[in-house]
């Protein structure tokens, strides 16, 4: 009914132009004319010619005129007169007069011609005062139409003169559909927040020992991990009022609307108290005071001032407890992050194989897997995937799976859908024969150091089916999740990137090598200088040369003196380039020892165009003894 009135709004504003314009168009309006019947328009559709003033007098004064019909208050005039060049036949002429004046009336009774003088009559008043007022009546009928609809939707983006009211969608119990049991992966984080539930439902079991209820609770982590689902579930779990809002809904471009819209959400939670208020994406409104150039955003900052008082000022929020996320914690302000605002701050880190598992386990409970799909085997082969990552391979592996007609998710669908979220859709085979051998040794270069250096994680897959920008591909699966990385494990990696380019150096020479490893070097290059200077890595020693913080915050970092002289900096290049120039012939002098097994391997992978880890190794096998990976004890078992 609202999009009704708003679009017979939008109709009408139009049409009332048009229609008035229209009317002033015709003449109906006080100062235009309603003529007769008989109009000079009929008269000009009938006259055969016309007259000029002047031989109309001499017409007048020969006696040619017999009648005359004036019009337009002696502007127009139809004459019917004797013509001679028309053997003397009457013939009805328009003529243009200058007027009605009162010398061509005593002449025309003179003459005794017959002459008539059609008055006009002008339009009704009514007409011409609605004329005036038409516009002006449809203008503000259509903003009282918009108006209406506005009210009756509250907190509605359209609502007028309601800015500084708060945007924070209101529950008394939220209905999220989420509970605690849906939340895997994050245990740790998820027992800090039961904690908060009870402290809601039982408050009595904490306040008996001086326990003091948590004002604020801040989740910190990588997106996709789920911060915003731990804070559905805990809408779902505590049976409390419920408010939520991301942190961009407090900053509009009117000054004071951001902290007017925080003193008016605060107003109804301490109506609603206790209760719980979920601000995502916090640090939209809690960035750092005074770190612009320029002096900062003012409104931003007045939002900011107005919010770090209503969580702990003067008159406090008993019985309020705010729940924020953010996965910017390093440009949150200091003091919005103090005990007393957030008294917690909740890590939710990218899930561990024990995690992912569980992950798995919640998403696929409506999805038809195959009997020999081990979700093991899943959480093995996604080091490094949040939940969100997880539950999106889960259904683009069930799309698949429908593609293809089958009735259940096998390993293939959950393979290709890996492959498909990492490295993008899959191409058309390459058909072109010296593109195709080139980047078959450029990828069996990668995979052939990948398993001959024993440091390094095993193979997986290699293929030359296009994904992405990626003409060709290898696949390494590490055993398990790597918090610490020893300095070999590292030289492995650089060693792994640098096989590429060393295959073609090897196979093509140096003269054919091409633009295939452009990003292996980056690679490379990135790896080398952490060693030099965060890792202690280098003949520099164990001292770290740089920040940990690579961004730089506009207006605190920018203008930051570098950690390192000169002369530092230099060892630090000529570090880079010696490890990266080792590896680099260590790794040419492998692929240029096994060229035989190369070449094999190079041949199958053109016919197969893509080869597992366990094949691809046993052809390998058969040249050259393959070392036995170092291999960690599963969490699982």
């Amino acid at each position: 009914m609202n999009q009704r009135w708003r679009l017979l709004a939008l109709w009408l504003l139009p049409l009332g132009m048009a229609l008035l314009l229209g009317w002033q168009i015709l003449g109906v309006n006080q100062s235009s004319r309603i003529e007769s019947n008989e109009t000079p328009v009929t008269a000009r559709n009938t006259a055969v010619a016309r007259m000029s003033y002047g031989r109309f007098l001499d017409y007048i004064e020969a006696g040619r005129v017999t009648a005359v019909d004036i019009y337009d208050g002696g502007r127009n005039a139809v004459v019917e007169a004797v013509d001679p060049d028309l053997d003397n036949r009457v013939q009805r002429m328009r003529v243009d007069l200058p007027g009605l004046a009162p010398e061509l009336i005593n002449t025309l009774k003179n003459e005794g011609i017959s002459f008539d003088i059609h008055q006009p009559r002008t339009a009704p008043p009514a007409a011409g005062i609605l004329g005036n007022l038409l516009f002006p009546i449809l203008l503000i009928g259509g903003l009282i139409l918009l108006a209406r609809r506005s009210n009756s939707m509250p907190g509605g983006p359209g609502q007028a003169m309601q800015f500084g009211k708060t945007k924070a969608r209101f529950a008394m119990e939220a209905e999220t559909g989420v509970k605690f049991d849906d939340v895997a992966g994050i245990n740790e984080a998820k027992q800090d927040l039961e904690e908060v539930v009870t402290f809601l439902k039982t408050p009595e079991k904490f306040t008996s020992v001086g326990a003091q209820i948590p004002k604020g609770v801040l989740l910190i982590g990588p997106p996709g991990t789920g911060k915003t689902l731990l804070a559905k579930a805990i809408a779902g779990e505590a049976g409390v009022p419920f408010f939520s809002l991301s942190g961009s809904e407090f900053v509009e471009m009117f000054v004071g609307v951001g902290a007017s819209r925080v003193r008016d959400l605060f107003k109804r939670a301490k109506e609603n108290s206790p209760c719980l208020i979920f601000i995502d994406e916090i640090d939209a409104v809690g960035r750092q005071r005074g770190a612009g150039i320029g002096g900062g955003n003012d409104e931003r900052e007045q939002t900011l001032n107005q919010l770090l008082t209503e969580m702990d000022g003067f008159e406090g929020n008993s019985g309020i407890i705010i729940i924020a996320a953010t996965n910017r914690p390093d440009v949150l302000d200091s003091a919005l992050m103090r005990p007393g605002r957030f008294d917690r701050q909740v890590s939710v880190d990218a899930p561990d194989i024990k995690g992912r598992l569980s992950i798995l386990e919640v998403h696929s409970r409506n999805k038809k897997l195959d009997k020999s799909l081990s979700l093991d085997s899943i959480a093995r082969r996604t080091p490094g995937f949040t939940g969100a990552d997880l539950a999106n391979l889960l259904n683009e592996a069930a799309i698949l799976t429908a593609r293809r007609r089958k009735e259940s998710i096998g390993i293939t669908e959950i393979d290709d859908a890996v492959d498909r979220i990492i490295a993008g859709m899959e191409g058309q085979p390459l058909t072109d024969g010296r593109s195709k051998r080139l980047i078959a040794y450029h990828e069996v270069g990668h995979a052939l150091i990948g398993t001959l250096v024993k440091a390094h994680d095993p193979v997986q897959k290699v293929t030359l089916i296009p994904r992405g920008q990626a003409k060709g591909l290898t696949w390494f699966s590490p055993d398990d999740d790597q918090t610490l990385i020893s300095r070999a494990q590292l030289k492995a990696r650089i060693m792994g990137a640098l096989g590429g380019r060393a295959a073609e150096d090897v196979v093509f020479g140096r003269a054919e090598v091409t633009t295939g490893a452009g990003g292996d070097i980056q690679q490379v290059a990135s790896m080398a200088r952490q060693m030099v200077t965060r890792f202690g890595m280098s003949d520099l020693g164990p001292v770290s040369l740089e920040g940990g913080n690579q961004e730089v915050f506009l207006g605190r970092d920018l203008m930051t003196r570098s950690d390192v002289s000169d002369a530092i900096a230099k060892r630090i290049d000529e570090q880079i380039r010696d490890m990266v120039k080792r590896c680099y012939q260590e790794t040419f002098n492998i692929v240029k020892d096994n060229r035989e097994a190369m070449d094999r391997l190079v041949d199958i992978l053109i016919e197969k165009e893509t080869l597992d880890g366990e094949e691809f190794s046993s052809v390998l096998s058969e040249f050259t003894a393959i070392p036995e990976k170092e291999r960690t004890t599963s969490l699982l078992n």
